[in-house]
């Protein structure tokens, strides 16, 4: 007993001998820390559009740290002491979502899961399956929710699709057959439509896009490989659009657009160089106005398309400051038109906000 007490005198000295130190240093910390940040000026970007339109960068982040910027006096003084936490970041991101909590949800192929960011409550969390000895999560590609704000993963190596609770909590590996096989050969967009109790995911191998029911049965598939209507070469994103599905078709360099039974309803895009072609899409979406933006890993730039397939405008360069890309692969615009790009390549996500004026009648680029 005696014993005890001086290694708890003992622990307590260090330990108030630490604080101390802390106390001693850390506001020279925190000055320092207020003068670089006051030497740094704000990235700024901006676009003018037709209209009184107008899309502004927001913000950029690419780790769990930016979930909580405001750690209290007490945290940054443990993080003196102890060492700084080992915060997630974001390591080959790859597809974007948000849920109706305005969750931020992001596959990452480089570290195997799936981030979920939460700017609101500042949470964070990840999820991962990489150890499991059934059903591991080993590339997850795209993702979505539905209207409980579930969240399905397409795994393009398992060949399946993961279902996890809005917690992150694993319910399900849709596809997964016995002998830790996959059904799909290489499943990447899917879009679950909760109204109509389906979900839909592109097979890239097989040039398909299946139809399955809310418990995973495959009710059928359209699409074949080739050139033509309706037909795909390696069809990747996936993205609902009111009676529509939008499929990226990426070798053939465009996006179709299917009613829900899989009926072709038209196209966007073609192969070339200039300005409304495209050579490597990956990611598609639409805003308020229903104008369709659709990311170009090649140009690192976003187009924006009418319904006829005219280039309204793009955004977008090489490079690595606010408003400019390297390999941009995602794409997601949210019920307030906040417009999430994927800039895989330089390891962030650039958040911008388009402000219209709600009207679909759009005039295309001269």
């Amino acid at each position: 007993m005696v014993q005890f007490l001086l290694d708890r005198k003992w622990r307590q000295g260090l330990i108030a001998g630490l604080l101390a130190a802390g106390i001693a240093l850390l506001p020279g910390t925190i000055r320092a820390s207020q003068k670089s940040k006051q030497r740094t000026a704000p990235e700024l970007w901006e676009m003018s559009l037709d209209g009184g339109r107008k899309l502004t960068w927001a913000q950029s982040f690419n780790s769990e740290s930016q979930v909580r910027p405001n750690r209290g006096f007490w945290s940054r003084l443990v993080d003196f002491v102890a060492g700084a936490p080992d915060y997630h970041f974001l390591v080959r991101p790859y597809s974007i979502a948000t849920d109706s909590r305005g969750r931020i949800i992001v596959t990452d192929p480089g570290a195997e899961g799936v981030h979920i960011f939460d700017f609101t409550q500042h949470k964070y969390k990840f999820i991962e399956r990489s150890g499991k000895s059934r059903d591991a999560m080993r590339t997850p590609q795209c993702v979505t929710v539905d209207a409980q704000d579930n969240i399905y993963v397409t795994d393009s190596d398992a060949g399946v699709v993961f279902e996890f609770e809005p917690g992150g909590k694993f319910l399900r590996a849709i596809g997964s057959l016995k002998g830790g096989e996959g059904y799909f050969k290489r499943p990447t967009g899917i879009a679950v439509d909760s109204a109509a109790q389906r979900i839909y995911v592109t097979d890239t191998l097989r040039d398909k896009v299946f139809i399955l029911d809310m418990e995973g049965n495959v009710l059928g598939s359209f699409g074949k490989q080739g050139l033509g209507e309706g037909e795909f070469n390696l069809p990747t994103e996936l993205r609902l659009d009111g009676p529509n599905l939008l499929v990226v078709d990426a070798m053939n360099f465009r996006v179709q657009a299917f009613d829900r039974s899989g009926n072709f309803q038209y196209a966007i895009g073609e192969i070339g160089d200039s300005a409304g072609a495209m050579f490597r899409p990956k990611a598609v979406s639409v805003d308020s106005e229903s104008d369709i933006y659709i990311v170009d890993a090649l140009w690192g730039v976003v187009q924006v398309f009418n319904r006829q397939g005219q280039l309204l405008y793009y955004f977008g360069a090489k490079g690595a400051h606010a408003g400019e890309f390297q390999l941009p692969s995602g794409l997601f615009i949210d019920r307030n038109d906040r417009v999430y790009v994927v800039d895989s390549f330089n390891r962030r996500i650039q958040v911008f906000q388009y402000l219209g004026v709600k009207t679909p009648v759009r005039e295309a680029m001269r």
